[in-house]
């Protein structure tokens, strides 16, 4: 996927371009959205929303920018606005993002273990962590879903989000504090925040 030409069809109005981008976003854009606010049906109402806003608001999209990083922010935001309009705290996060949770952190047990002890105690450990991941705010959540599963930079963070790296850094901070303390520092390694 060249993002380049995929920014200038979407600038002429061409329709290829833009189902290219939704091909090479769209399970970026529902995973966030799952991640944001664990619900399925929900998520794949924000994604078409996400891209609804995209292709009517390509031309805010500021020339130099990284298409990833807009399509973060208005996932972000419309996650957000999805979550206030239904008054509710982010719920806990899907079986996907904890499969991943313990697919890339060496300390987790791997999903789907053959032995039913340990395939117990990935399910006891999968609920605490979703249990974790509900007592993070919902910009900490973004900030540490991002750094974490979508392995991007802080600036890319601090751009995507529309935040300052410091507060990229202070929300980083104090998410992998509170899953520290729910689940132990065993099982969340600290992140340093200066990377």
């Amino acid at each position: 996927m060249d993002e380049n030409a995929i920014i200038e069809g979407m600038a002429r109005g061409d329709q290829r371009a833009f189902r290219e981008l939704v091909e090479g976003y769209k399970k970026k854009v529902y995973y966030l959205a799952l991640d944001m606010v664990g619900n399925p049906v929900d998520a794949e109402d924000i994604s078409q929303e996400v891209f609804l806003k995209v292709y009517r608001s390509f031309v805010t999209f500021r020339k130099g920018a990284r298409l990833g990083s807009w399509l973060y922010r208005i996932t972000y935001n419309a996650s957000i606005d999805h979550l206030r309009r239904k008054g509710a705290a982010p719920e806990p996060v899907a079986d996907d993002l904890l499969e991943s949770l313990s697919r890339d952190e060496p300390g987790l047990p791997r999903r789907g273990a053959v032995d039913p002890a340990a395939a117990a105690e990935s399910s006891q450990l999968q609920e605490r962590i979703a249990r974790a991941l509900e007592k993070v705010s919902p910009q900490e959540k973004a900030v540490f879903l991002l750094r974490h599963y979508e392995d991007l930079m802080l600036k890319d963070i601090a751009s995507s989000l529309g935040l300052s790296i410091g507060s990229v850094k202070s929300y980083l901070f104090r998410a992998v504090r509170k899953l520290q303390k729910e689940l132990g520092p065993a099982l969340i390694s600290a992140e340093n925040p200066h990377e």
